[in-house]
């Protein structure tokens, strides 16, 4: 069993990836901590129902025999977007975890699968707090920010979490720990506009995130307190990322520059739906993974721009 868990360490590590592995009793552990976050009111109740709320800490009914938990974490780029509204032309960041995420999900599966299937091991899907599990099972560490790094790859990654059958021979679990490079330093929280990373907390006040707020659901407008001129993402948040020394190395990647025309941009501020949009412009928003925020949050958060 060593060697085939050694077999997957190098092909993850042969792709630029990296993994970990960790017994299923560690569910329990998983669901347990959240739970006492909740209870103690250190996750806005809110904000979880609205985006935690998906969490499945029990493997799928038809895969009971499944002994371990995986974690990868895929090496991703930041992606630039222009729009174009009459003689104005703005470019904005999408950070590493939206563009092709759904594919990479996919991509990741069939490669476990190609890899495990023929010595008759197997993996599903599992919708689980990923950046806990990254840095209980030792892969990556917190920041200040509360955002997980990883070595060599910083805060530009995608996690991807997986049910398996394949036995695990070595449990990593451990205390969450902070880098240590964050211990003396406090750019991240100089830095957020919002006051989400505070001194007396390590936990992100993430109900004060511009994230939870530009990711939410789009009959929430903006609240007042948000000044307009903090926003710089189409959707997410980049400030606490961008300053970060860890991240220094990681600031000049990014891969393609989606532009979007005139008449492009007008209709997506109309909230045209999808299925009345040109092909053509379906297909950049689909590969962008933006294509289930029409009608509604993508012409909430791209009005803020050319409002300004």
């Amino acid at each position: 069993m060593n060697r085939v868990i050694e077999q997957l360490n190098c092909g993850f590590h042969k792709r630029g990836m990296q993994g970990r592995i960790v017994p299923i009793r560690r569910l329990y552990d998983l669901q347990k901590e959240i739970n006492e976050l909740r209870h103690q009111g250190l996750i806005d109740q809110e904000l979880y129902q609205e985006g935690l709320s998906f969490f499945t800490f029990q493997p799928p009914e038809d895969f009971q025999s499944a002994a371990s938990l995986m974690v990868v974490a895929v090496p991703r780029p930041r992606t630039k977007i222009s729009f174009t509204l009459c003689e104005k032309k703005i470019t904005l960041t999408l950070p590493p975890t939206y563009m092709g995420a759904m594919e990479v999900n996919q991509q990741i599966q069939n490669q476990l699968t190609k890899w495990l299937a023929p010595i008759g091991y197997h993996v599903a899907p599992a919708k689980l707090p990923r950046k806990l599990l990254s840095v209980r099972s030792g892969l990556a560490r917190y920041g200040r920010n509360n955002i997980a790094y990883i070595f060599g790859l910083g805060s530009f990654f995608q996690l991807t979490a997986f049910f398996s059958d394949l036995p695990c021979v070595e449990d990593t679990w451990d205390e969450p720990r902070i880098l240590d490079q964050c211990r003396d330093c406090h750019i991240c929280t100089n830095k957020c506009p919002t006051g989400a990373i505070t001194h007396e907390r390590f936990l992100l006040h993430a109900e004060k995130c511009l994230s939870f707020h530009n990711e939410r659901s789009p009959d929430h407008q903006f609240p007042g307190w948000i000044d307009p001129k903090w926003h710089h993402c189409l959707v997410g948040c980049m400030l606490c990322q961008q300053f970060c020394p860890e991240n220094q190395a990681f600031l000049k990647w990014f891969e393609g520059n989606q532009e979007f025309s005139h008449e492009e941009t007008d209709l997506f501020l109309r909230g045209t739906p999808p299925d009345r949009l040109p092909d053509k412009t379906r297909a950049k928003l689909r590969q962008l993974g933006l294509l289930d925020f029409l009608p509604k949050l993508l012409p909430r958060n791209l009005s803020v721009f050319f409002k300004r």
